[in-house]
C-alpha cells in the first residue's frame, strides 16, 4: 500500500476507486463501504482510502480526541484488508474552506482519476461540509465516474456508527464493540521494557505503552488475544496505571500470554480485547498483588480451557 501525506500536491497515474471518511474504529459501516473498492479492483482500479489529517472534528474544535483507531493501526488494518493507496490530506483553514465541486473536479477527478466513488448517506465535504452523495451523483457524468451509496447497516434499532462503537468501550462492553466492529477492539505497538515486575513475580508480562490519542476501556483486566508475528496467543490483559506498584499515571497495556517464554521486545504486536473480568485495584503490596495475578491467570486459563471444549474462536 503506497501513502501520501502531509501533501495536497500529488498526481496519482492509475484510475481509481475511492472511499472518504474518517475511518474512526473500521466498523461493519465502513467495512462495507471499504468492500466495495476491494471490488472494484477487479476491474482495474486502484482501491483508494481518502482521509483528512488531522479529522474535519479535531481541526473545527481545537481539541484532541482520543481515536478508536490510531493512524498507525488504520494503516496496518487498510493494507491487511487490500487497500492500494491511502491519501492522508492536510486539513487546515485552506483546504477546509475548498468548495466541494472543486474537490471533486480538482482532486477527485484531476489528481485521482475517480472512476468509481463509494459514499456513505452522512458523507460530508468542502466548504461547510456542503458536499455530499448528492453533490458527488449529479456531478458524475461530467467527471466520468459511478457512485455507490451505501447505505447505514443496523444493530437492533440503532445505527452502527463510531460513537455507538465508544460508547460501548467506554463502558467496557467487548461482546458487543466486536460485533459493531466486526472484530475485536484491540490496542496495538512495540513491546517496551517496564519494570520487569512480572517476570520477577514468575508471571512475565507483554508491555505495550498506548499513545495518548488512543480511547482506551475502562482500567481493569480483560480476557484477550495477541498477535504476535502473525500468530495468535491466549492472554489476560491488565489495562490501568499500575497504582500497586507505581504513582506517575502512565497508562500501560500489560498482557500475560499463557504458555509463552519467548522474548518480543522491539516486536509490533496486536492485543485484542475479547471480555471485560473485573476493575482494575490498588492492593496492600506486592504479595497481595503477586496473588491476585495468579488468580486471573487461573481464570483465564479455565476460560480459554472451556472455550476450546465448546469451539474453536477462529
Amino acid at each position: 500500500m503506497q501513502i501520501i501525506a502531509g501533501t495536497t500536491e500529488f498526481k496519482w497515474e492509475q484510475h481509481t476507486a475511492v472511499a472518504i471518511g474518517k475511518f474512526d474504529g473500521i466498523h461493519q459501516g465502513h467495512r462495507k463501504l471499504l468492500a466495495q473498492i476491494i471490488k472494484a479492483k477487479e476491474d482495474g482500479l486502484a482501491a483508494t482510502v481518502f482521509t483528512f489529517d488531522p479529522p474535519p472534528s479535531v481541526f473545527f474544535s481545537g481539541k484532541p480526541q482520543a481515536e478508536l483507531t490510531t493512524k498507525e493501526e488504520k494503516r496496518r488494518l487498510f493494507e491487511r484488508m487490500g487497500v492500494d493507496l491511502l491519501i492522508e490530506f492536510p486539513m487546515n483553514a485552506q483546504t477546509a474552506a475548498m468548495p466541494p465541486e472543486i474537490f471533486v473536479s480538482r482532486v477527485l477527478h484531476g489528481q485521482l482519476g475517480a472512476r468509481f466513488i463509494a459514499a456513505g448517506t452522512d458523507l460530508s465535504f468542502g466548504d461547510r461540509g456542503k458536499g455530499d452523495w448528492h453533490l458527488l451523483k449529479a456531478m458524475a457524468d461530467k467527471m466520468g465516474y459511478q457512485v455507490q451509496v451505501i447505505d447505514k447497516i443496523m444493530y437492533g434499532s440503532r445505527e452502527i456508527s463510531s460513537t455507538f462503537v465508544r460508547e460501548e468501550i467506554l463502558k467496557g462492553n467487548m461482546e458487543l464493540a466486536e460485533k459493531l466492529l466486526g472484530a475485536p477492539f484491540g490496542v496495538s505497538g512495540t513491546v517496551k521494557h517496564g519494570k520487569r515486575l512480572g517476570r520477577t513475580l514468575g508471571m512475565p508480562t507483554v508491555n505495550l505503552l498506548p499513545p495518548r490519542d488512543k480511547l482506551l476501556p475502562p482500567k481493569g483486566v480483560y480476557l484477550s488475544l495477541v498477535c504476535v508475528k502473525g500468530v495468535l496467543h491466549e492472554g489476560i490483559t491488565n489495562i490501568g496505571c499500575r497504582p500497586t506498584v507505581s504513582n506517575s499515571g502512565q497508562m500501560s497495556v500489560e498482557t500475560y500470554l499463557y504458555d509463552f517464554d519467548k522474548e518480543i521486545y522491539g516486536e509490533y504486536v496486536e492485543v485484542s480485547l475479547l471480555s471485560f473480568c473485573r476493575p482494575e485495584k490498588k492492593f496492600s503490596g506486592v504479595e497481595e498483588l503477586k496473588e491476585n495475578m495468579a488468580r486471573d491467570i487461573d481464570a483465564g486459563r479455565k476460560y480459554w480451557e472451556s472455550r476450546k471444549a465448546v469451539r474453536p474462536l477462529f
